[in-house]
């Protein structure tokens, strides 16, 4: 990827980061993925590791799903 290119998309998820202040660590982490970046960059941006932020994510998931109404 060019330089330029990862200069921007860290500073779209810093400012994401930043709007988010409020809010949890494990909601920034899902609006990060959401946004595509993998475990091993939002961990670098929430001063974090990797498996922490595997785990946030899987655990709101699973949190999720048992609330999600059936049809």
């Amino acid at each position: 990827m060019d330089a330029t290119l990862e200069r921007v998309e860290r500073l779209l998820a810093l400012i994401l980061i930043h709007d988010m202040k409020d809010a949890p660590q494990t909601e920034k982490a899902f609006s990060l993925s959401r946004a595509g970046f993998a475990h091993a960059e939002i961990a670098a941006l929430l001063g974090t590791t990797a498996p922490v932020i595997a785990q946030q994510l899987y655990k709101l998931r699973s949190a999720r799903k048992r609330i999600k109404p059936r049809k």
